[in-house]
């Protein structure tokens, strides 16, 4: 077994901290343009990671940090449907 295996690091789009992908929540564009939450990491799709809180949440809203990865104006439903999904998450 090689014990010293590589951990897949991703850098938040809010806080800009480099944390493992295990950590962090994945957010897709799919082919079609929808805006999902991927908490598999496994879906087709481009793809941001933000850290699973709503400070980070909303510090990638306030600078952009989305709309700067995927190269494209984030839809407001969209930035709705993250924060909602994220209180979820933050109160399991």
């Amino acid at each position: 077994m090689n014990s010293n295996k590589k951990i897949p690091m991703r850098k938040c789009v809010g806080c800009q901290e480099m944390k493992s992908k295990k950590e962090m929540l994945r957010v897709i564009r799919t082919q079609e343009g929808e805006f999902l939450l991927d908490a598999t990491g496994k879906k087709n799709g481009r793809g941001a990671y933000l850290c699973p809180s709503s400070d980070c949440l909303a510090k990638a809203i306030r600078q952009k940090g989305l709309e700067r990865s995927f190269k494209q104006a984030i839809p407001q439903d969209v930035y709705e449907m993250l924060e909602r999904e994220m209180r979820e998450i933050e109160s399991k």
